[in-house]
């Protein structure tokens, strides 16, 4: 056993390269995408007016809503139509072959009672975890949808703590006039003294230990459900309706599959803590298309589970499509990780435009996860004004929960250590970011066989690489505004530029450094732009850079 696992771990140091890919994955490519199956309804329709739902605001709709979608789901399907007006409501939960449709001009409106809510086994970051249900969950159904030009509103300011400085002064008054408690320090607020009490103490949330949710009655406060969670369902469709104000992650599908996200809005405030806009964790076959999204966390994330719970659950997010759509604000416009610790592969990204998000498309994680991320291909993608980084590999994710289990953090390749590689990046336009390119890979796993191709970066730096094997960038334009390098490369192997342009008069267009650095290859490229070409640092060597015509 202990051979086979060293083979094993040897093999994945081992760079596959990226012409090998259609050997290794021949079903999917930019020319044979992946196949996603849609639901279908009957047309019967069952308006939740009629059976005696008030769409006045104040009239609690919850047992009605769920009455009509059990109605139809034993019929046989169809759709339970929510008409125009305010429908508040408690948690919902869809049913097979129902199609719940809102209606342009409703506003289907959970309540702030925290009590409707009744706690339940959820996950969190990918590990089972008591949470409060959800405003609208399904587990185990096929055939469902919810469509329309509607609302649905989480009414997640009951549910949030934020701290003062994310808040203008008006709002922070208007905030503490509303209720809950200031943490003694001033600085930030809570909904409660229970979630106060749970928050500053670091109290976990996870299901360890035989614990059932009802043991975690007094942080119940503290449990902030994700707006919508479909756990293990078939045949999805969310198309049109306008998701916002969600407690914590606002659209969550986990272990579904063959699901369309088409035509959504989803909106979150900037101060929204873990406010994601769609979080698609263990999921197979899937299709984003035509989305907006403005949020205050990650906006699209693939997610696969967390550190060995994700491990033996063994479940990569696979095989989806994510085209034209547009973020705004959020931490990353396309995101993978960090909890993707049972792996992502096939996924195509294009036709997406990222503005104002604090970083692109952003790859992280950090030892302990494990996990392969392969086979990511990105095109025509365009951004305007990262606040951080335009293209993002990190293995040193920094942030710790109090739901983190212990990691081995030792800088030895075992089933801990993540990989990412095979990725290709085509027609790439950035205006306006920190950085144009970060990659930080790990000594004992690079990130591995990266191609960038037809990029225009304007940054304020170029280009770090740092712990990366087989990185290949092609008709990149790198118009840094930093040129002290252009770009940086530190204890990576296998690096080649080809035609790489740079501002006219930069100072210096290479610092190479690290022992481990070699076989980095330049050609079609005039270093002569930059009144320095190259500068040899920390151990590097003048033999281990080729520069051809």
């Amino acid at each position: 056993m202990k051979t086979h696992f060293l083979r094993w771990a040897a093999a994945l140091v081992v760079a596959t390269p990226l012409t090998s890919l259609a050997q290794k994955t021949p079903s999917y490519s930019w020319d044979n995408l992946p196949k996603i199956t849609q639901p279908s309804f009957k047309k019967d329709t069952l308006n939740i007016q009629k059976l005696g739902a008030k769409p006045d605001g104040v009239t609690l709709n919850t047992e009605t809503i769920n009455n009509a979608i059990n109605t139809i789901s034993k019929k046989g399907g169809g759709v339970v139509l929510v008409p125009k007006g305010i429908w508040l409501t408690g948690p919902i939960e869809l049913k097979s072959n129902v199609n719940l449709h809102v209606q342009k001009s409703a506003i289907v409106l959970f309540t702030g009672d925290k009590s409707q809510y009744a706690l339940v086994e959820g996950s969190y970051e990918g590990k089972k975890a008591a949470r409060n249900q959800s405003p609208i969950s399904a587990t185990g159904v096929e055939n469902i949808a919810i469509t329309g030009k509607g609302i649905i509103d989480g009414n997640g300011d009951v549910w949030r703590a934020v701290n003062k400085a994310q808040l203008t002064e008006g709002q922070w008054k208007e905030k503490v006039a509303s209720g809950g408690v200031v943490r003694a320090d001033g600085k930030a607020w809570y909904p409660s003294e229970q979630f106060l009490k749970a928050s500053v103490e670091g109290k976990s949330m996870l299901l360890t230990d035989g614990k059932k949710p009802a043991d975690f009655a007094d942080m119940k406060d503290f449990l902030r459900p994700n707006l919508l969670v479909l756990t293990q369902c078939k045949k999805v469709l969310i198309d049109g309706v306008t998701f916002q104000n969600s407690p914590a992650w606002c659209l969550h599908p986990l272990m579904t599959e063959n699901l369309t996200i088409r035509n959504v809005v989803v909106k979150n405030p900037e101060y929204a803590q873990n406010g994601d806009g769609m979080d698609i964790e263990s999921c197979k076959n899937f299709l984003i298309e035509g989305c907006t999204l403005d949020v205050g966390d990650d906006a699209i994330c693939i997610k696969s589970g967390k550190d060995e719970e994700g491990r033996k659950r063994g479940m990569p997010t696979e095989n989806g499509i994510i085209r034209n759509n547009v973020v705004y604000n959020g931490h990353g416009g396309f995101v993978i990780g960090s909890e993707m610790s049972g792996g992502a592969r096939n996924l195509f990204v294009y036709d997406c435009t990222f503005m104002g998000t604090d970083k692109g498309l952003r790859f992280k994680s950090v030892r302990g996860r494990g996990g392969v991320v392969e086979n990511i291909y990105a095109k025509n993608i365009y951004m305007k004004d990262i606040a951080q980084e335009a293209i993002f590999f990190d293995m040193y994710y920094f942030v710790k929960f109090a739901t983190d289990s212990p990691r081995d953090e030792r800088p030895i390749v075992n089933e801990g250590t993540p990989i990412f590689r095979n990725m290709k990046f085509e027609n790439i336009v950035c205006h306006g970011a920190k950085k144009g390119i970060f990659v930080r890979g790990l000594p004992e796993m690079p990130i591995q066989n990266i191609a960038i191709e037809n990029a225009t970066l304007q940054a304020e730096e170029g280009a770090i690489l740092i712990d990366a094997s087989g990185i290949t960038c092609k008709n990149v334009a790198l118009l840094s505004e930093k040129t002290e390098p252009v770009i940086s490369i530190e204890n990576s192997q296998k690096v080649t530029f080809e035609n790489i342009e740079v501002n006219k008069g930069a100072k210096r267009f290479f610092t190479i450094s690290g022992e481990r650095t070699k076989n980095i290859a330049v050609s079609k490229t005039k270093l002569e732009q930059a009144n320095q070409k190259v500068e040899w640092k920390d151990g590097a060597v003048e033999s281990v850079l080729s520069i051809m015509p």
